[in-house]
């Protein structure tokens, strides 16, 4: 069984950096990995994911500002987050899954990490 651990979140003003880390355990290399968020009174909503390729996908919203990567031989997973906006405030959450697209159904995920961007 996969589990996840993720780190990084924090506070930050508006316009900051910050940089999560999605620790696994388990075989996730062949897995696609992607990162999720939920505001307050909003629905979960996918922010990226990496397939075991290395092919991206990114939320409209992200697109130029957020940068996913893994590095397999750690089993870890990032979320470089720049330019952030107020409205990137959230949970954050790591996912694992065996194809990408099957997150919610088959998906195996993390507790999260808060990140709060101030103006």
């Amino acid at each position: 069984q996969v589990q996840l651990a993720e780190s990084g979140g924090g506070s930050v003003q508006s316009g900051g950096s910050l940089r999560l880390t999605c620790a696994t355990s388990g075989y996730t290399q062949t897995y696609c990995m992607g990162w999720f968020r939920q505001a307050p009174g909003k629905e979960r909503e996918e922010v990226a994911h990496i397939d075991s390729d290395g092919s991206t996908t990114y939320a409209d919203s992200v697109k130029g500002r957020f940068t996913i990567s893994r590095d397999n031989a750690k089993t870890t997973t990032y979320l470089q987050m720049t330019s952030l906006e107020v409205e990137d405030t959230a949970m954050y959450y790591c996912a694992a899954a065996a194809l990408c697209g099957y997150f919610d159904r088959f998906g195996e995920w993390g507790q999260g990490t808060q990140v709060t961007v101030s103006s």
